[in-house]
């Protein structure tokens, strides 16, 4: 079955579960998308606030769709993000996927956080109201909760390997609420308007609307990269701080 595995996956797949080797490829992908996250967002938020045009209904209401849309849907992605990476460390016994999943929960907690205060205030001019019942509002406080309590059994349980496994399976089950989310609107009679992007139609929104939201939800997705791998590689010196590359690297970082 080993054998199997190995044939099926790529090199550079195993590789990632060298907690040294993940420390240095990441140390070199940071700038990159630190970089990348500040660019995009500085020039999204530029973009929406003073040259996209004001919606012909909502006024200049709408232009809380910058952040509530990529908020909510990197809060979706992370928490894809965080299953996976648990049933990989749950399948191959990876201990840099259980890492990630790790490093994932707070910072979609936070995404579904500041996808649902956005929503709030978007919905109060809209809807007339702060908060409504609705399927994709209450599905998305579902999730947050599943966050939540990740990051609290990750809290109650001692042992990081019996963590990592209790969380995976919390996080697996919890998969059957993404559906939902995304579907609600469809499924059943929402107030909540129809996904602003999806693959296969175009957008509904003018060009000029759409892509200062398309240049937000690129540089969201890149500074997740960034805050993942900056949580990463401190859990991989908390983890192997009693290795004898991590001492190395304390003592040429003492000498610097």
């Amino acid at each position: 079955m080993n054998m199997l595995k190995k044939q099926l996956m790529p090199k550079w797949f195993y590789q990632m579960a060298s907690p040294k080797w993940c420390y240095k490829i990441t140390g070199q992908l940071l700038p990159i998308f630190g970089c990348a996250a500040l660019g995009l967002l500085l020039l999204g938020t530029v973009w929406a606030l003073l040259f996209a045009p004001p919606d012909y209904q909502q006024g200049n209401s709408f232009r809380i769709i910058y952040i509530h849309v990529p908020s909510a849907i990197l809060a979706q992605s992370i928490y894809i993000t965080m299953a996976l990476a648990g049933a990989v460390g749950i399948i191959w016994k990876m201990k840099i996927a259980d890492m990630v999943a790790y490093a994932c929960a707070p910072i979609g907690a936070s995404m579904a956080f500041v996808a649902l205060i956005t929503g709030a205030i978007w919905g109060k001019p809209t809807w007339g109201s702060w908060w409504v019942w609705d399927a994709r509002l209450t599905s998305m406080l579902i999730l947050l909760f599943l966050y939540f309590g990740v990051m609290a059994l990750y809290a109650a349980m001692g042992k990081p390997s019996k963590a990592a496994r209790a969380t995976a399976i919390l996080s697996l089950v919890g998969l059957v609420n993404i559906p939902i989310i995304k579907y609600s609107v469809e499924w059943w009679n929402t107030l909540h308007q129809p996904a602003t992007f999806t693959l296969t139609e175009k957008p509904a929104m003018p060009v000029e609307m759409w892509l200062p939201l398309l240049v937000m939800l690129i540089g969201f997705y890149c500074f997740f990269a960034t805050s993942m791998m900056l949580r990463l590689r401190t859990e991989i010196l908390s983890r192997e701080k009693r290795t004898a590359w991590v001492k190395e690297l304390v003592t040429k970082s003492s000498v610097r």
